[in-house]
């Protein structure tokens, strides 16, 4: 059983986040984050915000589960994704909570990751049991995973996506991880040739959570966008941050004074902050809705988490705008790697490619509002 952490989970974060930052560019260097680093965050309770108490883990309040990978994405933007993907232990709460338990006995304080697209195969043996192999690329985190949550259709029918729990010692992590953002991430390629017992298999498309609590009955995708919020507002909190520290010293011909005092940067910095500081509170507004749903007992209607939908696409535009204009005043001396704008630049374009950010995410929230028939769990 996971020891209980007796700091609270947003301390800890504040407390991680200087050697989080100033460690970055090594991150960057080794396309992970450093394993001492890792195994800090691991003791610090912060592998297992959302992991059932059941099962050892804080069981975060959604608005706090935003507010702690706000200030890890804060420190380092690749920091913050992967400490967010590492927190996919919480799936656990999809599995029955005797198959959950056994499994976390086996591989204690277990980091959780994987991919969701269904690139794998699940063969059914008729006895119980599946063959499962394929490969899966961005897979966050791949090099310190201990338990992998892939997908897959089982027995090829599109209508059974599943994902299959899946421990590290049968993974195979392929170190292909190269690329312009959230560089330190780890998310390489990860192929997988096992058995697995049925009963380690979960469709939280179209399931509930097994185990019980308010924090269960949101959808999955409602879940995965509590998870995901607080990276975009967190780079952006950097970028603006950076932004008011430089903007007093940096000088920029023609103009005599510094380009603080420049009317189009004022301009700039004040409607990026609005912007910012607006979307941030509709997220913690949406949120509220959907946890007071929960808190009583109910889950989350649609229209409920459509509007949680749209308060996270809008963080996510909203942190895109922060950034640019950061980057864009801050001039050519932002290009160096150990200047932490162009870091949030990168971080947060790459990080905008997530399939939960894309823009069929957008159009979800439309259809919703004109009455178009849609899938729902997707929100």
């Amino acid at each position: 059983m996971m020891g209980q952490a007796t700091t609270d989970a947003v301390t800890a974060a504040r407390e991680l986040a200087p050697e989080l930052s100033a460690r970055a560019v090594e991150a960057e260097r080794l396309q992970t984050l450093p394993r001492d680093l890792v195994e800090k965050a691991r003791e610090a309770g912060l592998f297992r915000l959302a992991t059932p108490r059941a099962l050892g883990g804080r069981e975060l309040p959604p608005a706090e589960l935003v507010e702690v990978v706000e200030e890890l994405s804060r420190a380092d933007g690749s920091a913050g994704w992967t400490i967010t993907i590492g927190n996919g232990s919480a799936f656990l709460a999809w599995l029955d909570p005797a198959v959950a338990a056994e499994l976390v006995a086996g591989t204690p304080d277990p980091i959780g990751g994987g991919v969701f697209a269904p690139m794998g195969r699940l063969t059914p043996d008729g006895a119980g049991k599946f063959a499962f192999a394929g490969r899966w690329g961005f897979c966050s985190g791949s090099p310190h995973t201990d338990l992998f949550f892939n997908g897959a259709f089982a027995g090829g029918d599109p209508r059974d996506w599943r994902l299959a729990a899946v421990p590290a010692t049968q993974v195979r992590v392929v170190e292909n991880w190269d690329v312009s953002g959230l560089r330190g991430t780890g998310s390489h390629d990860v192929e997988i040739d096992a058995v697995v017992r049925e009963e380690h298999t979960i469709s939280p498309f179209t399931n509930p959570a097994r185990h019980d609590g308010p924090l269960w009955r949101f959808p999955f995708f409602t879940f995965i966008g509590t998870l995901m919020a607080g990276v975009p507002l967190g780079i952006a909190r950097r970028a603006l941050d950076e932004f008011t520290g430089f903007a007093p010293a940096k000088f920029r011909p023609p103009g005599p004074g510094p380009i603080a005092e420049d009317g189009d940067v004022q301009v700039a910095l004040t409607r990026a902050e609005g912007e910012l500081r607006s979307a941030r509170a509709f997220v913690f507004d949406a949120l509220g809705t959907l946890w007071e749903t929960a808190c009583a007992g109910d889950v989350p209607d649609a229209a409920q988490r459509g509007q949680f939908l749209l308060s996270t696409q809008q963080a996510m535009r909203a942190a895109l705008s922060a950034v640019n204009i950061a980057f864009g005043f801050a001039g050519a001396g932002a290009l160096h790697a150990d200047q932490p704008v162009q870091r949030c630049f990168r971080d947060l374009h790459a990080a905008s490619q997530h399939i939960y950010f894309s823009a069929a995410a957008s159009k979800r929230y439309a259809k919703l509002r004109f009455g178009i028939d849609q899938p729902t769990f997707w929100f």
